[in-house]
């Protein structure tokens, strides 16, 4: 597919560029891209032929499957490591099978309930980012040699631009910082990009759910909301392969084009292989006194429950049947007769149930958020193809005035499409912040109240004399604020040190608090709600020099320190840096040395 929308500026750049979009998803997993000319209003192009797929035309999607060798070297990817041949060689050489492996980035506060059944181990001598790294690298191989063979001297076109190509890299919602940095520790590996500040800076982030916005407005299915943009607000449903990311916007402009997120995004496991994995669990419990309890017949019996009847399922009150076998396969205790097995659509529903509940529990809150202000659903992604899924969320959301659409054209490769939106003219001017954010510092302790009274054994004392506690949480960025992209959310602190080589290595931690709108008192260490979201390190020695000594208690002279914390977002990526000021000249360190 092709398409350039009324709403893009020509390209302003003053040389030919390619903008290359991947969308790695749990499941599927496709490319965009956009030749970017002087002048000219961008198109965006799909990669639609890859190898094992060469019969499917059009097709833009690939599993995101890989095979690994015993020595962990990759063997496989994509459509290919679906053919008979790959999988009986496979099974010969005991090779790997990696799978699902974009859940292992996840963040640590982000709990996943696989439903007993555990991720498939990794490959022999390879992490989590090196996997995603090379299906990353066997997706840039594939683009490469689309573009080379379907544009005219597309040769010629990928030697002249190859060494600036601009990447976006899509994710969940509920992705942070240092999910960004595997990812491009992942593109490095893969070959995308030169392990160089440079090489790092062509690369770029985007929310599912906010490329699911910029691909909505491609397709099309926001001329309604942008026909009346003062109605109300409009939310993005992304339903993936394994999350369901959602986003809610209003309309600030029309002419350029202006949105504005007004409800903090969301992101939940509810995406349709935790509906496999539910049928796996639930097959192997139906037939465990059969014939068919073998774990290869249960994965054969649900990849084939995946590719019909999780698809077309969309009455509970029809009989189901998952065609897997021949016509001999018969045993009608556990309802197998003629190779089909046949359940209820009530066993069906109840799959689906727990994924249909977490989409309308986040939809809820999201709207209740806006003071009902959302009254348009827009379902995406590559779970929207679902009957019963959209029809179950049109059912329950309609009592709440709310109308749930889906664009005509093929949801699942939305991300990859409006990836490349968000890179050539990104229409989102502000977000509103997910979590509180903010540093330690040192509180005055108050003899008389009970709170600091039981923080006593965290007191501390300055040279300077005051008595302070420790884990004190001082917020820079609330959750639920309005953040522009131009926005800067700083903090001025000081310090007393007693040793000024102290100033050569100095720390600040950025803290992110998960737990809810109301800004704690004291940072819970060990809680999941708290986590250290990034180290920023600074070179403050230079100070030492103007620097004037006071004397303190006890004859021990010390230091002042005075320095600043700011954090922002730029577009959709996190930064914080150190600021201070050194003979009247302002400095600063301008990104985080670790991400956590």
């Amino acid at each position: 597919m092709t398409c350039a929308p009324d709403q893009w500026s020509p390209y302003s750049g003053n040389r030919r560029a390619i903008v290359l979009a991947f969308d790695v998803g749990t499941t599927f997993s496709g490319v965009s891209y956009a030749i970017l000319e002087p002048g000219e209003i961008p198109k965006i192009h799909g990669v639609t032929r890859f190898p094992g797929q060469e019969h499917v035309a059009g097709n833009s999607k690939i599993p995101t499957i890989m095979y690994y060798d015993r020595a962990g070297n990759m063997q496989a990817a994509g459509a290919e490591a679906e053919g008979a041949a790959i999988i009986d060689l496979a099974l010969d050489e005991h090779w790997t099978k990696a799978e699902l492996f974009k859940l292992r980035l996840r963040p640590s506060s982000m709990k996943l309930n696989m439903n007993g059944i555990r991720l498939p181990p990794l490959p022999r001598n390879k992490g989590a980012v090196q996997v995603f790294g090379d299906f990353l690298g066997y997706l840039y191989r594939c683009t490469q040699n689309f573009i080379r063979d379907t544009h005219a001297n597309g040769s010629g076109l990928w030697q002249a631009v190859e060494d600036d190509l601009q990447i976006v890299l899509s994710h969940p919602n509920g992705w942070e910082g240092a999910q960004q940095t595997k990812m491009r520790r992942a593109a490095v590996y893969g070959g995308l990009i030169p392990d160089t500040d440079a090489g790092k800076a062509r690369v770029r982030f985007v929310t599912e759910g906010e490329a699911s916005l910029h691909a909505c407005v491609l397709n099309g299915l926001a001329n309604e909301v942008l026909s009346n943009q003062a109605g109300h607000g409009f939310l993005v449903a992304d339903a993936g392969g394994g999350t369901l990311d959602i986003s809610s916007y209003a309309i600030r402009g029309t002419n350029p084009l202006v949105m504005e997120e007004i409800a903090p995004a969301d992101c939940v496991f509810a995406g349709s292989v935790f509906v496999s994995r539910r049928a796996r669990e639930f097959l192997e419990v139906k037939l465990s006194k059969s014939k068919y309890n073998a774990p290869e017949t249960l994965d054969h019996i649900t990849k084939r429950f995946d590719e019909t009847t999780k698809r077309l399922f969309r009455d509970k009150k029809d009989l189901q049947y998952v065609l897997f076998g021949s016509p001999l396969d018969k045993d009608t205790s556990v309802g197998v007769r003629s190779g089909q097995l046949k359940l209820t659509g009530a066993e069906v529903a109840a799959l689906f149930e727990p994924s249909i509940e977490a989409a309308v529990a986040s939809i809820r809150y999201q709207i209740e958020s806006t003071g009902g202000f959302v009254k348009s659903v827009w379902l995406v992604g590559g779970f929207a193809a679902s009957p019963w899924l959209f029809s179950q969320l049109q059912e329950r959301l309609g009592p709440l005035g709310v109308t749930v659409s889906r664009p005509d054209s093929q949801t699942s490769k939305a991300v990859a499409d409006g990836a490349v939106g968000f890179y050539c003219d990104h229409h989102v001017s502000a977000r509103m912040s997910k979590y509180s954010y903010g540093v330690e510092f040192l509180r005055e302790y108050d003899p008389m109240n009970p709170d600091h009274v039981a923080r006593r054994e965290r007191m501390c004392e300055l040279p300077s004399g005051p008595k302070l506690l420790a884990d004190a949480f001082d917020c820079i960025l609330a959750r639920g604020v309005r953040v522009k992209e131009s926005n800067v959310f700083t903090r001025k602190y000081c310090t007393e040190v007693t040793n000024l080589s102290t100033l050569a290595v100095f720390e600040v931690e950025v803290w992110c608090y998960r737990g809810g709108d109301a800004i704690p008192q004291w940072i819970q260490r060990g809680q999941e709600n708290f986590s250290t979201l990034c180290v920023v390190q600074a070179d403050l020695s230079p100070l030492a020099g103007a620097a004037q000594s006071k004397p303190g208690k006890a004859g021990r002279s010390y230091w002042t320190i005075v320095f600043s914390v700011e954090i922002h977002f730029g577009l959709t990526e996190f930064k914080a840096r150190i600021k201070w000021v050194d003979n009247s000249t302002t400095k600063a360190v301008n990104a985080p040395r670790k991400m956590t």
